[in-house]
Parts: C-alpha cells; sequence; structure tokens
C-alpha cells in the first residue's frame, strides 16, 4: 500500500519527491519507495522530511513510533513544571504571544487575567491575526451549569460567569477581525490550555482551587511526542462543539 499521507505531505508543501530526495540528501528512487511501497525511512531521514513537510513523524509513519518510544519524547517536552499559575513569569506569556506566528489559541473558562496584566494584548492579537496567524478564543458560556458548578466548588457563587462577561468586553474588539474567532463553550475543563505556535503552558484544574493557584505546564512540541499532542487534540475537541454565543455582540 502507498504511504499517501506521506506523498500528500510532500504535494501539499509545493514539493517533488526529487527535490524531497535533493533536500535530504538521498536518491530520488528511494523517496519514491517511501512513498509508493511504504517503506520506513532510517530516523534521521523521517525527521528531516516531517521538518521540511511540516508534519509530525508518527502521522506519516505510524508505525515507525512505538507507544513506549513516543512517551518517552513526551517526557522531553516539558520545559519547566510551575506549582501554580501565579508562579508563571509574566515575562514567559509575554514572550510566547510575541513569539507566535502561526497560531495563538485559548481555551478557557475566563482567563481574565492575561487582559488584566497586559492592557496591549487585544491589540496584539489583532496584529497577529492581521499577520496571518490563527487567533482562537474558547470562553465558557456563562449561562452553562459548568460555569455555576465550577464558581460553587471554587466557594464563590456567580464570580465565574461575572469574569466571563467582564472578559467579554474584551474580546468585543476583535469582533470581525480577519484570523481572530471568539467561540463559546460548556465543557466541564480539566485543564485550560494556552497554545503559541509549538509552545503551550497548560494550567490543570484542581478541584476547590481558583485556577491562579493550580499548577501549569510549560510544554514544547518534539517530533514523535504525545504529551504536546495529547492537549492540542483536547483543544481541537472543545473547539468542535463550540459556538457564537447569541447576543455577544462577538463574531464567530
Amino acid at each position: 500500500m502507498p504511504n499517501d499521507r506521506l506523498r500528500d505531505a510532500i504535494l501539499r508543501n509545493g514539493l517533488t519527491p526529487a527535490m524531497v530526495a535533493d533536500k535530504i540528501g538521498v536518491d530520488a528512487k528511494t523517496v519514491e519507495r517511501w512513498i509508493t511501497q511504504d517503506r520506513t525511512p532510517y530516523p534521521r531521514h523521517r525527521h528531516a522530511i516531517a521538518a521540511l513537510v511540516r508534519e509530525d513523524v508518527p502521522y506519516l509513519w505510524p508505525k515507525a513510533v512505538t507507544p513506549e518510544k513516543a512517551s518517552k519524547i513526551g517526557q522531553s517536552e516539558m520545559v519547566q513544571l510551575y506549582s501554580r499559575r501565579s508562579s508563571v513569569p509574566y515575562e514567559l506569556w509575554g514572550r510566547l504571544i510575541e513569539r507566535a506566528e502561526k497560531q495563538i489559541d485559548i481555551l478557557a473558562y475566563a482567563g481574565l487575567f492575561l487582559v488584566e496584566q497586559d492592557p496591549r494584548l487585544i491589540d496584539t492579537l489583532r496584529q497577529k491575526a492581521a499577520g496571518g496567524a490563527k487567533v482562537r478564543i474558547l470562553l465558557g458560556d456563562p449561562s452553562s451549569p459548568a460555569i455555576e458548578r465550577k464558581s460553587v466548588e471554587e466557594g464563590a457563587t456567580g464570580v465565574m460567569a461575572a469574569k466571563i462577561r467582564q472578559v467579554q468586553q474584551y474580546y468585543n474588539r476583535i469582533d470581525g477581525a480577519p484570523g481572530a474567532t471568539v467561540l463559546y463553550h460548556e465543557t466541564t475543563l480539566y485543564n485550560s490550555i494556552y497554545r503559541f505556535d509549538d509552545e503551550m503552558l497548560v494550567n490543570m484544574h484542581v478541584y476547590g482551587f481558583p485556577a491562579p493557584h493550580a499548577p501549569v505546564m510549560h510544554l514544547r512540541r518534539l517530533n514523535g511526542g504525545d504529551l504536546f499532542g495529547t492537549y492540542a487534540d483536547s483543544f481541537d475537541r472543545v473547539l468542535s462543539a463550540s459556538y457564537p454565543l447569541p447576543g455577544s455582540g462577538v463574531a464567530a
């Protein structure tokens, strides 16, 4: 069976098998066999091709990376573990946002702290979207039972919905901006996820504790790892079930 994923990735990037062969230093017929006969390249060639076509090794060659190997690589994806979100340096948030070129994803209930600590955040997000980056903001639906349940669990009834309505006033300013999407969800979150290209801050949720007092993982994506991808998939699942909030004034 041919490797259709590899063929598609090569073509999608405007390349040919001969061009790939020239860039990684192998014979063109070898690349053809990798495609038509689904042969698995040596690890150094797998990583070179994956970088060239901007795909993960496990996607191009699902059988090439064992679960054990993926888990081991995943451990190396963790850059830093912070015992609480309030310990994450402000400079790190700023650096990740400023360096992002392709995508900025925010999944939270409110995430009000982001706009509070950086008054220029909304303008920065508009600029990033205008420059070609995908900016996707997923906020909790303030009328959702999951939101009220979260407030009750933290001993602050009604506070979470109030925070969401407050942060709406900020995100209304990117209403209609090309490349920017603001949607709402009613998911019971186990983590808040903040992705900036191939880096991510994951704020774990702990029962009875507000998010600022819960741990945060700083992750950096590695080819073949599975930890970063797990949280990226989680974001996509919530995104697929998100929706515009009627009357919010925020565009879908």
